[in-house]
């Protein structure tokens, strides 16, 4: 299968569009640089279609390692034809490439494989084509007591078999089969005997039916944990008539082998061997595989949930440089309070109980009014944990009582929290700190910056997704990162304020390469310029190319260092300063002169309109942040239960 071909037709557009992207992504670009700084030879793919473009080329690449391994171990066995070679070739799927290898794939000793060791196959194959012939009569000529076939209804046993694996592992009609129950199959669930109780939490599915393939991802997922725990039974019935469905699907099997007329006894004797080959292999396999084509387009949605969710929480509106005192809320174990600077750096902590049992609201109160006076305090992140009303109304009693401090409160997604306190990360950065007032520090600064704090977690452990454990954890990992790498890379990352964690999700940076970078950051100071990175160890050329354009100087040499314009397109910039008869820094901002520009006047043979385009833009709003402007929203008072809800 030509892979390009094929996902150029699936995406609508040109061949050598997704050839330069497969050529791109093959020489170790990633999907934001190539999204970016490579529209010209993309054609402008975007990053959504870029990740559907990736995703594909793994699995067609994979499908065609597993086609050229069928096709060799068929023709070992001199079996391969030029019609199955051929359709083996045109498979498009991995369900329909395993269906045609088969007969051919090498299996364990079956009782088809046993009767053809007792010399069963001539008598399978007489009956097949002698539709007036008495089975029974024929079976006497093949008793073979060596082989245990002692009498004609073991040699029948034994051609059944050999007929009813010869049907099951007929492609075309599986094929047709499964396709018909996934359309019009349901999906039965009940509770398992004696379980009422413990399955409880199931209780929606204790009797409960749904067509197949409407059955959404969340309860698709529910059923196989319930199942998979022993609390549910699972069955598929072939339409809403089960009986009535299960016959169909025989007869079509029996259509298969060429019945006719039940009449005549080898057509009768055939008839059955149709229903046993639905019922013992048919049915059972295809059910199987419809559950797994199930799980995998659950789990498929669960990860796009997951990633939308995921990519909304990092990219959160930023508080910014504010001083902010964290609150972890509890109620017997008490609230934790963290407080930290501007940068983030922790500068004092402490624990309070306003709640029960020991009620200390007063003191509290006096504790945080403290805190935030000292530490001129203009943000209170709140927890959104248990205790979190309680809290955020303890601090609104602050505000109430200490009318001279000046501060907002904002309640804060604490998801991940505890995650972070009892990491190595955060052992290492607060040895000393106990580990809930880790989480305090944790929400803080969440709410400065989420997306700098919350790449310091495990994606899956932030916990934004359904039944994340029982989705395949390769391919979460693989969209879970691949949301991170596109939220960090779409806001940038300012190289001298970012921890190793966020800059090793910038394109082309390693865990390596990230550290290196903190620590000549350490020992030479900040850096005044891109090309200072090239002097980290480790930074190569294909590194810088891939990183410079996501990394931000702020107040370096070159005002373009603080901006997405990547580096190899400086000498645009500086053409259109020339031509405009504007120095750069005039440029920037200058929403005016910029408009007054036209983009087509700087192409050259490197660079072509989308790149000139985005320049433009860029010099207008120099490292502008997608995320949305900061608010901090507050309860309404007086909202407390569900009765106080109209």
């Amino acid at each position: 299968m030509d892979v390009v071909q094929k996902i150029t037709d699936e995406l609508a557009v040109n061949y050598q569009q997704i050839q330069a992207a497969v050529d791109l992504l093959d020489g170790g670009a990633t999907v934001p640089f190539i999204a970016r700084y490579r529209k010209e030879v993309t054609g402008g793919l975007d990053d959504t279609q870029l990740r559907l473009l990736d995703e594909r080329l793994l699995y067609l690449r994979e499908l065609n390692a597993r086609r050229e391994t069928v096709l060799d171990s068929i023709r070992s066995q001199e079996k391969l034809s030029p019609e199955l070679a051929l359709a083996i070739k045109a498979a498009e799927t991995k369900t329909l490439l395993e269906d045609l290898y088969l007969p051919y794939k090498p299996k364990r000793r079956t009782k088809a494989q046993m009767a053809r060791e007792a010399g069963l196959e001539p008598l399978a194959d007489a009956i097949l084509a002698d539709r007036d012939c008495t089975p029974v009569l024929i079976a006497e000529g093949y008793l073979n007591a060596e082989h245990k076939i002692k009498s004609a209804a073991d040699a029948l046993e034994g051609a059944r078999h050999i007929i009813i694996e010869r049907v099951s592992e007929q492609a075309e009609l599986v094929s047709v089969l499964r396709e018909q129950l996934w359309n019009k199959g349901i999906v039965h669930a009940t509770v398992a005997k004696g379980k009422e109780q413990e399955a409880s939490k199931f209780k929606d599915y204790f009797d409960y039916q749904e067509p197949m393939h409407k059955i959404p991802s969340h309860r698709a997922l529910a059923l196989f944990r319930g199942r998979n725990e022993g609390l549910l039974s699972l069955n598929l019935w072939p339409d809403s008539d089960e009986k009535e469905a299960h016959l169909r699907c025989i007869q079509r099997v029996a259509q298969q082998l060429g019945v006719t007329d039940t009449t005549k006894a080898a057509d009768a004797w055939l008839a059955d061997t149709a229903r046993f080959a639905w019922k013992v292999k048919i049915f059972t396999r295809i059910e199987l595989d419809l559950n797994q084509q199930l799980r995998e387009a659950a789990e498929q949605e669960a990860i796009k949930v997951f990633s939308l969710n995921l990519k909304d929480l990092l990219l959160a509106a930023p508080a910014g440089a504010k001083t902010t005192l964290g609150l972890d809320p509890g109620i017997r174990t008490g609230v934790k309070a963290a407080v930290v600077d501007v940068t983030g750096k922790l500068l004092a902590t402490e624990t309070i109980y306003p709640h029960a049992p020991r009620n200390q609201w007063h003191e509290s109160i006096a504790s945080l009014a403290k805190l935030i006076a000292k530490h001129q305090v203009q943000l209170v992140s709140i927890g959104n944990g248990t205790g979190s009303r309680e809290t955020d109304q303890l601090v609104a009693d602050v505000m109430k009582q200490h009318k001279e401090l000046v501060f907002n409160k904002v309640i804060t997604s604490e998801a991940g929290a505890s995650v972070y306190s009892a990491s190595e990360l955060a052992a290492k950065e607060f040895p000393e700190l106990d580990v809930s007032l880790r989480g305090a520090v944790s929400i803080a600064r969440r709410l400065q910056d989420p997306l700098a704090e919350l790449v310091k977690i495990e994606a899956k452990a932030i916990g934004v997704g359904q039944y994340q454990h029982d989705i395949n954890q390769v391919l979460l990992s693989r969209g879970l990162d691949a949301a991170v790498e596109d939220c960090v890379n779409a806001v940038g990352v300012d190289v001298n304020t970012a921890s190793a964690e966020l800059l090793q999700q910038v394109s082309g940076l390693s865990r390596t390469i990230s550290q290196n970078i903190i620590i000549y950051r350490d020992q030479q100071g900040a850096f005044s310029n891109r090309k200072q990175l090239k002097k980290v160890p480790r930074l190569g050329e294909k590194a810088y190319e891939q990183a410079a354009g996501f990394l931000r100087i702020r107040q370096g040499e070159n005002p373009l260092d603080a901006s997405s314009v990547h580096p190899e397109a400086y000498p645009v910039v500086e053409e259109i300063a020339q031509k405009s008869g504007h120095g750069i820094e005039e440029l920037i901002g200058k929403t005016q002169i910029l408009k007054s520009l036209n983009p087509r006047d700087y192409i050259s043979e490197r660079f072509g309109l989308p790149t000139v385009t985005d320049i433009l833009v860029e010099l207008d709003k120099p490292a502008r942040d997608p995320r949305p402007e900061f608010k901090s929203i507050q309860f309404k008072a007086g909202v407390e239960k569900m009765s106080d809800l109209k």
